[in-house]
């Protein structure tokens, strides 16, 4: 963390904050108004910790928006991450050399991987230097965070959190959201679909408690290989000995067979009783949304320890854009070579950050036959992480860059017809709040790989058509057409929502000489001139299954937020929105310099 924090220094990406500030919302609210900046701002070190609440000054710093922009990222992984990625590439495709030189030229490479693999060390680390057992054991000497009013407590973001199978043949690196219940016992946020899980499975089976370790800090590329989309079984830890040739150094945990990197800042041990579950939550996610609360394991913690002058490493999540949109770009790009091995005509791939990652995928591809779009679709939704993107839309080879976004939306826009699109269901993220029951909800691809021959509608000023949509829809309180020189502009209509949307829009098929794609979205918390957060919105909130709607070419698309109305019987989270109180404070202060218009763009 020393190193990193130096490093940043050296670049001029990291601001030091000096003033008091709370790890009950007001670091949080800080470092969420940095990372909407052009570039995602600087990297934030707070040194002046406290909690309020119990009157208690923490001796430690606290380090955020580490990944926040993309020059950060390549400066912590060290190398460009085209390089990674290529370097994976050149591994999948290694042939048997024909040449001598191709064989001494294999042979260094080869010679080089045995670096990748982490080493195993006697011994006690850095990590290791105090150390705290049985009565001495306190979480609240650690500065965990309250990111958000609506959360449970507080939590650990940044967690390492090391597993292994009940045999104790795999490992695994993941990072969960862990909760700070008391002084030693922390809620493991692992979803169903989590190799972590996977393994707790085992233990219960088995009837025994699983044993877990849970680092902080470190070389920040502990955490970012905590989220590679590795398949179940791999060792987490190869990609740090791949990326810096260097083998991550391990030492045992003191109480717990598992072993962690020796100069990590703080190592929290426990034991997880498989028997037991308690509430986890709610918990402001990356989503935009809280999560509710639900049952999770719960780990009693066995021993804390660190290092003597640590450094706490914590994020903010919450609306994007944020620190993810930076970290999932790397993760993209060098994963890239892995997801061709499962559809190998696939030219390019991109997840909008401001659609949650899994929300929606843009991939381009080189379509060989018909229903080709259609198979990749099939391989997408079944391959690993993958499979709990909710909307997909691929195009062909001649497809503009996917991070053009006007130009690309032009480009599919062009070339859709409601026979482009295929509904399914399928699994979802168990963060996904949208579908009538959790983890399994509708899936839309859509193939816009050909061009499909269709007229445009005659557009209509948004006034005008503001005057014709009001008559038939009398709860309608505005509305705003995007991409009206397309074949199929985009309306979108802002409602106090009385009945469900299918009754709008079968009322609004009279207009269909004018409209071809509806959407419709609640008044109340929308901007319908902001389509950054529009598409936040709607691809949260809406089920494929449910809430799309045909009617010859006119489609409609259903964004509001749900409830019996629409038949609808889970519980509706709340948006993830700041305090404004801790924003008063924190402008008191001189903290707080975001831009007012990227306070209103981004809705915080």
């Amino acid at each position: 963390m020393k190193e990193t924090i130096a490093l940043l220094k050296k670049h001029d990406e990291i601001r030091v904050i000096d003033v008091e500030l709370d790890i009950y919302l007001e670091i949080a609210h800080l470092a969420y108004a940095e990372v909407k900046k052009e570039d995602g701002g600087k990297a934030l070190l707070f040194t002046n910790v406290v909690d309020k609440k119990s009157n208690k000054k923490f001796d430690v710093p606290v380090l955020m928006n580490v990944f926040g922009s993309y020059k950060r990222c390549e400066l912590l992984f060290g190398r460009t991450i085209e390089s990674v990625a290529d370097e994976i590439t050149n591994l999948l495709h290694m042939k048997p050399p024909a040449t001598l030189m191709g064989k001494i030229s294999m042979a260094k490479e080869l010679f080089s991987l045995k670096n990748i693999f982490p080493k195993k060390l006697k011994g006690e680390g850095a990590c290791q230097e105090i150390q705290f057992f049985e009565d001495e054991i306190d979480l609240s000497t650690l500065p965990v965070l309250t990111t958000w009013e609506q959360d449970g407590g507080p939590f650990i973001t940044m967690g390492q959190v090391y597993t292994q199978s009940l045999d104790g043949e795999m490992v695994n690196l993941g990072m969960y959201r862990l909760q700070v219940y008391d002084k030693n016992h922390l809620g493991m946020h692992w979803q169903i679909h989590k190799d972590s899980s996977h393994f707790f499975d085992q233990y219960q089976k088995a009837g025994k408690k699983m044993p877990v370790t849970v680092a902080i800090g470190g070389n920040p590329l502990y955490t970012w290989c905590a989220t590679a989309p590795l398949p179940y079984g791999v060792n987490e830890l190869l990609m740090y000995g791949l990326i810096t040739k260097k083998p991550a150094q391990l030492v045992k945990s003191l109480t717990t067979p598992l072993y962690i990197p020796r100069d990590v800042d703080y190592v929290i041990e426990g034991w997880v009783d498989t028997s037991e579950m308690r509430v986890e939550g709610p918990f402001g996610d990356h989503t935009g949304y809280y999560t509710l609360e639900e049952p999770y394991p719960v780990m009693e913690v066995s021993a804390i320890s660190m290092k003597k002058e640590p450094t706490f490493l914590a994020t903010v999540v919450g609306k994007p854009p944020l620190e993810d949109k930076y970290m999932g770009w790397a993760t993209g790009k060098i994963f890239f070579p892995l997801l061709k091995t499962t559809v190998p005509d696939l030219l390019d791939y991109h997840m909008p950050e401001n659609a949650g990652f899994h929300n929606l995928i843009l991939a381009k591809m080189q379509p060989l036959y018909k229903g080709h779009a259609k198979q990749f679709m099939h391989a997408f939704w079944g391959a690993g992480q993958m499979s709990f993107v909710k909307h997909a839309i691929f195009v062909d080879e001649k497809a503009p860059r996917l991070e053009n976004y006007e130009v690309f939306a032009s480009y599919v826009l062009n070339r859709f017809t409601p026979k482009s699109m295929f509904i399914t269901s399928g699994i979802l993220d168990a963060l996904d709040h949208s579908s009538d029951e959790t983890l399994v909800g509708g899936k839309l691809g859509i193939d816009a790989t050909a061009a499909k021959l269709v007229e445009a509608p005659i557009v209509l000023g948004d006034k005008e058509l503001l005057v014709k949509v009001k008559e038939l829809l009398p709860d309608t309180i505005e509305v705003h057409q995007f991409m009206i020189k397309s074949k199929n502009p985009i309306t979108v209509v802002s409602i106090n929502k009385t009945k469900n949307a299918k009754v709008y829009f079968d009322s609004l098929v009279a207009l269909s000489p004018h409209i071809r794609i509806v959407v419709f979205v609640d008044a109340n918390d929308n901007d319908i001139f902001n389509p950054y957060m529009l598409i936040w919105r709607v691809t949260n909130n809406m089920d494929a299954q449910r809430d799309v709607f045909i009617a010859g070419l006119m489609v409609g698309i259903d964004g509001t937020n749900k409830s019996s109305i629409d038949g609808f019987s889970r519980e509706w989270p709340d948006d993830v929105v700041c305090t404004q109180s801790v924003l008063r404070q924190l402008k008191e202060k001189s903290l707080w310099d975001l831009d007012e218009k990227l306070n209103k763009k981004y809705q915080l």
